[in-house]
């Protein structure tokens, strides 16, 4: 599996028409082959820092979203930021769930 964080620091007056320009695009772009999730978050304490958080099946299905026509769009949005955005791809060969924090701490439920 494939994360993807990229991060956003939004000029404040262009907040609003960039949340409103990712919110457009998000729906189109988890209907992308592969695309597991594909969530806007918005930083609490500084609304003007904001989050896409991706998760994508493979490395091919995430190579094919970087070429799309969509993401263009999405880069046509750095006019609004503030500073250059910034990306972390992780690849993701294992995961655990709450039986490893029980398995660790032991504890039931």
């Amino acid at each position: 599996m494939i994360v993807v964080r990229i991060t956003l620091k939004v000029l404040p007056e262009k907040q609003k028409e960039l949340v409103q320009t990712l919110l457009s695009m998000i729906e189109k772009m988890e209907r992308e082959a592969g695309c597991l999730s594909y969530k806007l978050l918005c930083d609490i304490k500084d609304k003007n820092f904001l989050n896409l958080h991706q998760e994508w099946k493979t490395r091919k299905d995430f190579d094919h979203h970087l070429r799309s026509d969509m993401f263009s769009v999405f880069l046509g949005t750095k006019i609004l930021l503030s500073e250059p955005l910034k990306i972390q791809i992780f690849t993701i060969s294992d995961s655990e769930g709450i039986e490893a924090v029980h398995s660790i701490r032991k504890t039931r439920n």
